[in-house]
């Protein structure tokens, strides 16, 4: 291991170190997927190498893996009347960098706005939105580094909210065995203009992946472990009565598997623990936790989809394209 590769790692510790548990937090749409790939295998996912630009959203470790003048496109269905879709670009630089912009935003729709006594004023519309400069290197021929820097804004009605993070990722990567280990700190920052007159934490997340392919099989297995920093019983039971058979340890697993026959295509499907167990807890326990996909790869053309659920109003599509300038 290079010395920076252990200053990265040092820097991620610290991080986590630097973070208590958390009740509430602003901007939570930063943690919605923004790959149709990553949300079929379980909705976080920080360590498949992959020719995929929308994958860099959640590690930037993972531009090192991506064709220079890559382009994407994502849109996902939400909560209903709610739509959100991100967008991002990659390039090369020199031999070792490499920076890529993004964008990713939540429309929430119009909606009823009413006073404190529930009479109705009028109608509001909310919206989320981040902006993303990103760039990692290669710190030697398995480990990389890299930083996304983000600029958050959100509207709700005639308040509004401004924000700054920081995600730090690092990526090891054995090609010869297929394995590749992943650790991100996100979301590291906080609030430059408040909603009101109090300030709120962001939602920082820790985590640590692993993939790895079977043999000479074409099965790629995948495991995200989250919120690493948080553990406390009551993180986990603010969705009214808690069910039965929930687990504090397993809560913070998604898992994900690959097959993938050819290079032309792939099919995906994962787990959330956590979400699980809280949709069982709100009352939905049909698919809670599921994740399918599929993605199609044709001459530099890339097409995924990918369903999950969310929620209990209604299922999650989403869509992910896109396309390198070679």
């Amino acid at each position: 291991m290079t010395r920076w590769s252990i200053i990265i790692v040092l820097l991620l510790a610290f991080s986590a170190s630097a973070q208590g548990q958390e009740s509430t937090s602003v901007f939570n749409f930063l943690s919605l997927p923004t790959s149709a790939h990553s949300m079929a295998l379980g909705g976080r996912n920080i360590s498949t190498i992959e020719d995929d630009a929308s994958l860099i959203f959640q590690n930037p470790a993972q531009m090192a893996n991506v064709s220079s003048n890559s382009m994407n496109l994502n849109f996902m269905t939400y909560m209903r009347g709610s739509k959100t879709g991100s967008a991002s670009f990659v390039r090369a630089q020199g031999e070792r960098g490499t920076w890529g912009v993004g964008a990713q935003f939540v429309g929430y729709g119009k909606m009823k706005e009413t006073l404190e006594t529930g009479e109705v004023i009028g109608d509001m519309h909310a919206l989320d939105m981040a902006l993303s400069g990103m760039y990692c290197y290669n710190l030697s021929e398995h480990w990389v580094g890299g930083a996304t820097g983000k600029f958050i804004y959100s509207k709700l009605g005639s308040y509004s909210s401004i924000g700054l993070a920081v995600d730090l990722g690092l990526n090891y990567y054995d090609a010869d065995n297929d394995f590749s280990f992943s650790a991100v700190a996100a979301n590291l920052g906080g609030q430059v203009k408040a909603y009101g007159d109090d300030h709120e934490r962001l939602p920082f997340d820790l985590q640590v992946g692993f993939s790895k392919s079977l043999g000479h099989a074409p099965i790629r297995f995948t495991l995200t472990m989250v919120d690493l920093t948080r553990w406390s019983k009551k993180y986990y039971h603010h969705v009214g009565k808690a069910p039965k058979g929930g687990n504090i340890l397993m809560n913070h697993f998604d898992l994900g598997i690959d097959i993938i026959p050819t290079e032309l295509f792939y099919i995906a499907a994962g787990y959330n623990f956590r979400r699980a167990y809280e949709m069982k807890a709100a009352g939905s326990s049909h698919a809670a936790g599921l994740t399918f996909g599929a993605g199609l790869n044709i001459k530099g053309f890339k097409l995924g989809l990918a369903y999950a659920k969310y929620h209990v109003s209604a299922p999650t599509l989403a869509v992910s394209v896109s396309y390198s300038l070679r």
